[in-house]
């Protein structure tokens, strides 16, 4: 198999997609803490190049405040807010912005030097260019994704909050994956670990991608704000499966659009990824791997552990922001892990098998 470590420059440029995909996961952060703190709509344009700059004055301050007037959010739901209170919601917004622009510079910048002075080995410069498009796309979508709001009804919406996070996670896995493989060591393997490989290779990227639904299903209940519509655990109100289930017509369009069936769902998906991981861990750590693959696992059930218990506690707490934010932030740190062990089992380099008899 060909190992691309052995470019003489593929780790500094490994750990420069580390450092983006950082960042990235910061901007997700913080966009949760923006829809957590209803800011989102505070900046009514989009200025690309300029907008990097905010009110610096009390006269842009409030000036900036009529415009925000103008529109339905603050007709409907915040008449009568202060020049203060509304720049603590235009900040979060702002933050969000100035962050995604940064990335482009993060990234830009030290690409063009690498691919100046000819570091980048052949075959990965295509790979870079795509990442470099699909978060210019994803600027897009955001902005996008923030007009469905500036209308009749002051909430974005859910199938776009939802394309636009889910976006956002591709490019980060997409950077992590390409990372991992600039960072990939040879190392031997036994034969009989690589015939298991093949078939913990498939289970893992199976949660991988289940992982991702549920990282979607989690963009609708925020959307929708169904995880305030059945506050208890283990039962959702009186009941494991709670009346009205699927009440809209035709019946599919309530996986989408209606609270219970949404908040449902998004427990059902955890249920199933909680059995499946821990089947999963069980079988790798069993089998008795090393190295890197050994301490993924253990991070994987880590984080699932810790995730289920920000989860239950997002919703008997009544989704507060700190909370709220910490388990979206989970949900990405769990996925990452199981990024990094299907990695680990589809190139054979990070793991070995120790026999229990050796």
């Amino acid at each position: 198999m060909h190992n691309t470590s052995h470019h003489p420059y593929n780790r500094q440029i490994a750990l420069w997609l580390m450092l983006c995909a950082g960042v990235i996961f910061a901007m997700i952060l913080l966009g949760g803490v923006t829809r957590l703190t209803h800011s989102g709509l505070s900046m009514v344009e989009w200025k690309p190049l300029i907008g990097i700059i905010p009110p610096l004055t009390d006269m842009e301050w409030q000036a900036t405040f009529e415009k925000y007037q103008q529109f339905p959010e603050y007709q409907k739901v915040n008449e009568g807010m202060s020049v203060g209170e509304f720049k603590s919601i235009f900040m979060f917004e702002y933050l969000h912005r100035v962050l995604g622009r940064l990335i482009g510079v993060i990234f830009l910048i030290p690409f063009l030097f690498f691919y100046f002075t000819k570091r980048i080995q052949s075959g990965l410069t295509p790979k870079l260019m795509v990442m470099f498009l699909l978060g210019g796309l994803q600027g897009l979508l955001g902005w996008y994704m923030v007009k469905s709001g500036l209308v009749d009804n002051p909430r974005v919406s859910q199938y776009r909050l939802t394309a636009h996070l889910g976006a956002a996670v591709i490019i980060y896995a997409y950077i992590l994956w390409v990372a991992f493989g600039l960072l990939s060591v040879a190392s031997s393997v036994s034969s009989s670990f690589s015939v298991a490989a093949k078939r913990f290779k498939r289970f893992a990227l199976t949660l991988s991608g289940l992982l991702f639904l549920m990282i979607l299903s989690g963009g609708l209940v925020a959307g929708t704000r169904a995880g305030f519509a059945y506050p208890t655990f283990p039962l959702m109100g009186d009941s494991f499966i709670p009346p009205g289930l699927f009440n809209t017509d035709p019946a599919w369009l309530a996986i989408f659009e209606d609270i219970t069936t949404i908040q449902f769902n998004h427990r059902i998906f955890a249920y199933v990824l909680f059995v499946l991981i821990l089947s999963f861990a069980f079988k790798v750590l069993r089998s008795g791997v090393l190295g890197k693959l050994r301490t993924g696992t253990h991070c994987l059930i880590g984080l699932l552990l810790i995730q289920v218990t920000l989860g239950i506690s997002t919703l008997l707490l009544h989704v507060p922001v700190t909370v709220a934010a910490a388990h979206q932030g989970g949900a990405i740190a769990l996925f990452t892990a199981s990024l990094f062990v299907s990695h680990c089992l589809s190139n054979n380099r990070t793991s070995q098998l120790a026999r229990a008899s050796a």
